[in-house]
């Protein structure tokens, strides 16, 4: 594939005094920033190659690494999506999504880390008690989880997509089936119920608590938000294992927009392809003032030290070793073989990943042979590393 012709580093080079010195972003935002701006130049330093057929030498710039950047991504996507297939079961998986409602959106500027920690609570709090549910499992499922943040058009829109298998352990030991066979996995309406009464009970305790200001959340918000339907998504079954990977691969390591996206750059402007689905997600171009884009994607900057990946019941980190074997013990089906991992981004390189394709002969020749570090701003003793998750 083509590397794309703009990038959002480029728009935020352009603005970084500005971003300095403004007060719109937060600390941890400005150093994303940063760092989506350094990404691939020569401000992160970079390796020296040459060509051990025709002598040529050229440089490759360091990225950053940062899990906000846009270019950073396809390694720990790989990695992910490894750790995933050993965890695949041969069952029927649903896609089901769970959407905060617009009203809640100035909390979830002002308080992310609280609010979406609390969406990830009260998505799984459905899940397993509907699971839990004779009516519908009557066992213990699973659910892997990814929160987005975004819209086609850079709005906030807080949601969770959720990978959920179609059964559960029960507690003898054996695979329960969905009720549903196989065509839905829970109603719709009954999970909106749920998920919103839990929300705004759990909204209610840390107002209660003082951890969000009672003036961030007045009495008329909570009857705003049980005159509305809230949103849950259930799309129908995935028709095999290798579809739940190849989801997982598209929407895991997602960022709020792909450098592809964006059509055109100037000094003051940016334009970017968006999918307006009030229009049957037909494609259009937002034209956005640079200050304005940058704004929308900085609030869509994962909180510091948020995790953003989450497993429940079933895949829960604590006991899905022992879990999982009970689940293909009860489906009759092997255990997967142990694949190495990738995620080991600090190793050496070796001798094979050392060669690279040579812009001169064409060839696959090149040789790393020179690490050139990056320049160091300000006291060498104080220096963090830009790449923070």
């Amino acid at each position: 594939m083509k590397r794309p012709k703009y990038d959002v580093g480029a728009v935020v080079r352009q603005h970084l005094q500005e971003i300095w010195s403004s007060n719109k972003f937060t600390v941890h935002q400005k150093r994303m920033l940063q760092a989506i701006a350094d990404c691939r130049t020569p401000a992160l330093g970079k390796r020296e190659l040459a060509c051990t057929d025709c002598g040529h030498i050229q440089y490759t710039y360091n990225s950053c690494r940062n899990r906000n950047c846009p270019k950073c991504q396809a390694r720990d996507r790989e990695a992910w999506i490894k750790a995933r297939e050993q965890e695949l079961l041969p069952v029927t998986y649903f896609h089901v999504v769970f959407t905060l409602p617009e009203a809640l959106n100035p909390l979830c500027r002002s308080h992310p880390k609280l609010l979406y920690n609390c969406l990830f609570r009260c998505a799984w709090y459905t899940i397993n008690k509907l699971g839990k549910d004779p009516n519908w499992i009557g066992a213990q499922t699973a659910m892997t989880a990814v929160l987005h943040t975004w819209g086609s058009n850079l709005s906030l829109h807080p949601h969770v997509h959720c990978i959920v298998p179609g059964g559960g352990l029960s507690v003898e030991g054996k695979w329960i089936k969905a009720r549903s066979d196989g065509k839905y996995l829970f109603n719709r309406q009954v999970m909106g119920l749920i998920f919103r009464a839990k929300f705004v009970r759990d909204l209610r305790k840390l107002i209660k608590k003082g951890q969000i200001p009672l003036q961030a959340a007045p009495s008329a918000l909570f009857s705003n938000l049980f005159k509305q339907q809230w949103i849950t998504y259930a799309k129908r079954p995935f028709v095999g294992p290798n579809a739940v990977i190849q989801y997982l691969g598209r929407y895991s390591h997602k960022v709020a927009i792909t450098n592809y996206r964006i059509v055109k750059v100037t000094d003051r402007q940016v334009f970017f392809r968006w999918k307006d689905y009030r229009s049957n997600g037909k494609q259009k171009v937002m034209k956005l003032s640079s200050w304005e884009f940058i704004r929308r994607f900085a609030m869509h900057i994962v909180p510091h030290k948020f995790v953003r990946f989450r497993h429940y019941g079933i895949l829960a980190n604590r006991h899905k070793k022992i879990k999982l074997q009970d689940c293909r013990k009860a489906l009759s089906v092997q255990n997967p073989v142990q694949s190495k991992k990738i995620s080991e981004i600090n190793r050496p390189l070796s001798e094979v990943e050392q060669f690279a394709f040579c812009n001169c002969c064409k060839k696959i020749t090149i040789h790393q042979v020179l690490d050139i570090l990056p320049p160091i701003r300000g006291d060498p003793s104080k220096k963090k590393l830009l790449n923070i998750r």
